[in-house]
């Protein structure tokens, strides 16, 4: 129940700043069985929000574990499901160039765990997000764990789910976002234990959807006749109303990240984070002075759920899909 919720506050939060998230090969997402999802990486946690939104069934996510050092985002992570991975570029300026070779075995078993129930797991194989328009070298460690799944764990049916996200500018409100999802690899019928030619194999995958791809084209109109004349009019007035009462402070967070941002990582996240702050305090406010003056708390309320209604409307008005 958290995480859907998360999930649909996340949904929203994605659309206060990009303009339009394009996603093209959703009928490649496995319906269910293990997965293991290989995203390319250039908008730090960003892109777990725009993974875990277009995924219509639950996903565990890896995040690398200096982000736990900060409170709140640890007691997140726990609710979400987050695991751990400690980066050998963090661990050896922690310990002058000293690594130990098993510090990721916990978050190795976790993640088996969950493809043992055949759940999806979503890995960011570049190992760090960057500004490159291309993709980055891939780490081992998705191959190695999908070998050792097979292999050992006797993971049947496991599948490997490459997914490219494009930005047209990350760093721009207003912007749009490609999300392309390629066919996914079975491991099953991989012929071979070769850590370096599944690597391999997996970054050219990768490649075709991310930066071979570029931005996929603006999808049709939806057809008209799909929805009745009120249905679309009711849309309209809520988004209208979302749009209304959300301007201000979606605007004021997204003054606040432009001061704040030092990277072209920074401006959607903390857009965001402010964004979900501020709107809160002013839903709070607005339901407040909606009560003293009407008198009627289930007036307050209905005020409320409006303002929840109108938030939905505004962001999905144009994604039929994620209705």
């Amino acid at each position: 129940m958290i995480y859907r919720f998360l999930k649909w506050v996340a949904g929203i939060a994605l659309h206060w700043f990009y303009r339009e998230i394009r996603i093209v090969g959703e009928e490649n997402i496995p319906a269910d069985g293990p997965v293991l999802i290989a995203a390319n990486h250039q908008n730090a946690l960003v892109d777990s929000l725009i993974a875990g939104w277009i995924m219509p069934r639950r996903i565990a996510m890896t995040a690398k574990a200096t982000l736990i050092e900060n409170p709140l985002l640890a007691v997140l992570f726990r609710i979400v499901g987050v695991v751990p991975l400690r980066r050998a570029s963090d661990e050896s300026a922690k310990t002058n160039g000293s690594l130990d070779r098993a510090r990721n075995a916990n978050a190795f078993r976790e993640i088996l765990r969950v493809l043992t129930r055949s759940g999806a797991v979503l890995i960011f194989p570049e190992g760090k997000s960057h500004n490159e328009s291309g993709l980055e070298p891939l780490k081992s460690g998705l191959a190695r764990l999908a070998l050792r799944a097979r292999d050992e764990e006797s993971i049947r049916n496991l599948r490997v789910l490459p997914i490219g996200l494009t930005f047209e500018n990350k760093a721009v409100p207003g912007s749009i976002v490609g999300v392309r999802i390629g066919e996914p690899l079975k491991l099953d019928a991989w012929p071979n234990d070769d850590v370096g030619a599944l690597t391999q194999e997996i970054a050219q995958r990768l490649r075709s959807v991310s930066e071979l791809a570029g931005l996929p084209p603006e999808p049709p109109s939806a057809d008209p006749r799909a929805k009745t004349f009120l249905a679309k009019w009711l849309i309209a007035e809520a988004a209208a109303w979302g749009h209304f009462t959300h301007e201000l402070p979606i605007r004021i967070a997204r003054s606040i990240a432009e001061r704040r941002s030092t990277d072209a990582d920074h401006p959607a996240m903390l857009t965001m984070t402010f964004g979900v702050g501020l709107v809160l305090v002013a839903y709070a406010l607005q339901t407040a002075v909606v009560g003293i003056l009407s008198g009627s708390v289930w007036l307050a309320t209905l005020y409320l759920v409006s303002l929840f209604v109108g938030a939905y409307w505004a962001a999905f008005e144009k994604h039929p899909a994620h209705y």
